[in-house]
């Protein structure tokens, strides 16, 4: 006689999983963790400080900055913060729409549109910004401070100064304009 095992027989994951976390519709990017010291009396009190920036792949993008005594409490609430402070900007297919400039404190963000297939040629907060936005194909340069929470301003600065650039009506040949017919109608009767 054989005996029959059910393998399919899962019991679920062992220990204390986190079950009531659901999973969330945003995408996001830790750009800096920085240990922070307090001064006080008895000495210093340490502390983690983390700039983070999410974004849904589909145009809305934010960031902020959470401070805790362990990593993982400042990134939660900083993605916590970032989520109530999400932005729309606009997007061309996998591009920007057009050239901007932008500028926060001492950190100037230049970005181009790029052809697709080009990929996000951009560095630091720039990549972070454009990867959770859903941009796959940029061009980018950062001139003067490359800190990394002014470059992610000026980014968010530049993104959200673009405008959608819409494509003027054929004009057809045989149409001009009415100013131009105007003149002509006045030489006609001189």
């Amino acid at each position: 006689m054989v005996s029959q095992t059910n393998t399919n027989r899962s019991r679920g994951p062992r220990g204390r999983g986190r079950r009531d976390e659901e999973k969330s519709p945003y995408i996001e990017k830790v750009v800096s963790v920085r240990r922070v010291s307090k001064v006080v009396k008895g000495g210093r009190n340490l502390s983690f400080a983390a700039f983070v920036v999410i974004g849904d792949e589909k145009g809305k993008v934010g960031y902020s900055s959470g401070k805790a005594a362990a990593v993982p409490d400042a990134v939660r609430k900083a993605v916590s913060t970032a989520k109530k402070e999400l932005e729309s900007i606009n997007i061309k297919g996998t591009t920007v729409p057009h050239e901007v400039v932008a500028k926060f404190g001492a950190s100037k963000v230049m970005i181009k549109p790029a052809a697709q297939g080009t990929g996000i040629i951009a560095g630091g907060g720039v990549r972070a910004v454009m990867e959770v936005a859903g941009i796959k194909d940029v061009i980018s340069k950062i001139h003067g401070s490359n800190n990394v929470f002014n470059v992610v301003k000026a980014t968010m600065k530049a993104l959200k100064s673009m405008e959608m650039v819409n494509k003027p009506k054929d004009v057809e040949k045989n149409d001009k304009p009415k100013n131009v017919e105007k003149n002509e109608s006045e030489n006609k009767t001189n």
